[in-house]
């Protein structure tokens, strides 16, 4: 059962908000998934995008793949949380 990160698409016509879930590679990109473990708002400005680092890093270290988007976003997370500390 191959386990990717990656953007469910919910919200309205023209207003889009997705969720960061943990999903089986083949179900569908709305379908079932295992864990939601962050948001992305791309209509906002600045910091659109809220993203659990603990549960993204077990998964990954589980052998879940983060798509390209979400791996972008885990990359600035950290870096943000780096700052911050």
């Amino acid at each position: 059962m191959p386990v990717c990160i990656r953007l469910k698409r919910t919200g309205a016509k023209n207003n889009p908000v997705f969720r960061i879930v943990v999903a089986d590679n083949r179900s569908p990109r709305d379908g079932k998934f295992i864990e939601e473990i962050g948001t992305y708002w791309p209509t906002q400005k600045d910091v659109n995008y809220k993203v659990d680092i603990t549960r993204a890093d077990y998964w990954i270290s589980k052998g879940a793949q983060p798509s390209d988007t979400v791996n972008s976003f885990l990359k600035k997370a950290k870096r943000a949380a780096a700052v911050a500390a």
